[in-house]
């Protein structure tokens, strides 16, 4: 059976906002919240002729580190069980992917997977505009579970 509430978590004021919603149901529900983070693969011609894979991975593990920190003293301090991830990738490909418990064949109707995601409409990409970003756009229409998305809410 589908359980747990996946958020995807960059930093941004609006994945903030969605963790507290997650919290919330996550109360209601007596699930665990899942908080996923997704770095950059950093892989590329130049970073392989400069940097060893174990320097990229101990790279992406403080980029985690320091993105994730506000996220479980929030979670800490709400007293939820929870569970922090970290993916390397595209990010709308890793939400999927974790949403469908690392199965990409899996579809909507499947038994077993997240039961649902809540995440911010507009991440910390301060280039791509509209009322959704390119990664919440791209899981609305990918994801193989329900999706809810909080609105962006403009700086005062």
């Amino acid at each position: 059976m589908k359980k747990n509430i996946l958020v995807p978590f960059d930093g941004s004021q609006n994945a903030t906002e969605a963790l507290r919603l997650a919290i919330t149901i996550a109360k209601l529900t007596q699930e665990k919240v899942v908080v996923l983070n997704i770095q950059p693969s950093f892989h590329s011609v130049h970073t392989k002729m400069f940097f060893s894979e174990t320097v990229i991975h101990e790279y992406q593990d403080q980029l985690f580190r320091e993105t994730i920190s506000a996220a479980e003293e929030i979670l800490r301090n709400a007293g939820v069980e929870y569970e922090l991830k970290l993916r390397i990738g595209d990010a709308k490909e890793q939400i999927c992917l974790e949403a469908a418990g690392g199965n990409p064949a899996q579809d909507g109707c499947a038994t077993t997977g997240i039961r649902m995601i809540i995440m911010g409409s507009r991440g910390m990409n301060p280039v791509l505009g509209g009322v959704l970003g390119s990664v919440s756009y791209g899981v609305v229409n990918a994801a193989p579970c329900p999706i809810t998305i909080v609105p962006y809410s403009c700086p005062e």
